[in-house]
């Protein structure tokens, strides 16, 4: 006896509805049964997983706070300078020539008097030669000349005329000596070859540089203040120089200020001496502090603040969890940094640890 498909039992997860048993005019229990079938539906899938265990608290952390306060701190400009030696000078050949020699490199520390550059000067030493063949030639005129005169054998001007040839062959001689002295460049002081512009074969041309040399050991600030700053300047002050590239600040001493702008940029060259140091050297980069007046700011002691990445972070204590708050900062004044935004006076920062916290950690502040 063959089976009918459509008689064949339904299953809740295999349900086959069978259309000769579907009424024409579904009644209420039709529709009650449409609305059952997809909870029928959900029950045949995969079993129910257990939820995940819940995440243990974070423990409390042990740290230290401070309230923070605005105070008055002084205003600056910084305005841009550069590191110098006050000691330093262009050597350049005082006459035309092949360089010979030049045996000096940079970064040498050569003594005053050293020689830098040597020329080659044959032409001048032929022409001493010369000047010296023509002094004992003069020499030897006068001496017969003064001896004939006192022999009555000469007349007093042709003993003044021998006279008269000795002091020119003196003095021709002294100047093709100093020609010579020429042809070779020393240095002037005590000081390092900071650069060579020149080569053991150039031609050497009077006012064309050979090198450059400089006295590290005493330096100083060259900075063009704009005029609106300049009156914050004093002769003899003390102020501050912030030097990059050693992360640093140092005190100068202004000694010289310009009794004249320049009028394209509107700007004054101001000079200060400054301290002798190892980390300093010439051709670094630095800043002047120039003060302009005084303005309400929030500082924090420099370990509150937390690096993570590019942003600048710190921990803000609310009913004793440890809040993190963005922050942008400002100047560095010793041990303490700016606060420019993202803190409010009376918010209590943590000073301790911080770098070690999360935000929303539980925290206990020590005594």
């Amino acid at each position: 006896m063959e089976t009918n498909s459509s008689s064949a039992p339904m299953s809740a997860c295999n349900p086959q509805l069978d259309r000769n048993r579907i009424p024409a005019f579904p009644g209420r229990a039709f529709f009650v049964g449409l609305i059952a079938l997809p909870i029928v539906l959900t029950g045949c899938g995969p079993g129910h997983q257990p939820s995940a265990q819940p995440a243990k608290p974070i423990p409390a952390a042990e740290v230290r706070t401070v309230k923070v306060e605005s105070k008055d701190l002084a205003s600056i400009q910084e305005v841009v300078g550069t590191v110098r030696a006050k000691v330093r000078a262009t050597l350049a050949a005082k006459l035309s020539g092949r360089i010979e020699e030049l045996p000096v490199v940079l970064g040498q520390r050569v003594k005053s008097g050293e020689v830098i550059a040597r020329l080659d000067a044959e032409d001048i030493k032929a022409r001493l030669e010369q000047a010296r063949a023509s002094l004992e030639q003069a020499e030897r005129d006068w001496q017969r000349a003064s001896l004939l005169f006192d022999q009555q054998a000469a007349t007093r001007s042709e003993r003044d005329a021998a006279e008269a040839r000795l002091r020119v062959g003196k003095a021709t001689v002294a100047e093709a000596q100093a020609m010579l002295a020429y042809a070779e460049v020393r240095a002037p002081f005590d000081g390092v070859i900071t650069r060579k512009v020149a080569e053991a074969g150039d031609l050497a041309v009077p006012g064309k540089p050979i090198v450059e040399i400089e006295n590290p050991s005493s330096l100083e600030l060259e900075a063009d203040v704009p005029e609106a700053l300049v009156s914050g300047v004093r002769p003899d002050s003390a102020m501050r120089v912030k030097v990059d590239s050693i992360r640093k600040e140092v005190t100068g001493t202004v000694k010289e200020i310009a009794p004249a702008g320049d009028p394209l940029s509107r700007t004054f060259r101001i000079k200060l001496e400054l301290p002798s140091s190892p980390e300093l050297m010439p051709g670094q980069f630095a800043r002047l502090l120039v003060p302009t007046g005084s303005a309400p700011a929030i500082q924090v002691p420099a370990g509150a603040v937390v690096h993570r990445g590019q942003l600048e972070v710190l921990f803000v204590v609310e009913d004793q969890r440890a809040i993190l708050h963005l922050v942008k900062t400002g100047r560095q004044l010793d041990a303490e940094t700016e606060i420019v935004s993202g803190l409010s006076p009376g918010d209590v920062v943590v000073t301790e640890n911080a770098a070690l916290l999360s935000d929303g950690q539980p925290v206990t502040i020590k005594p």
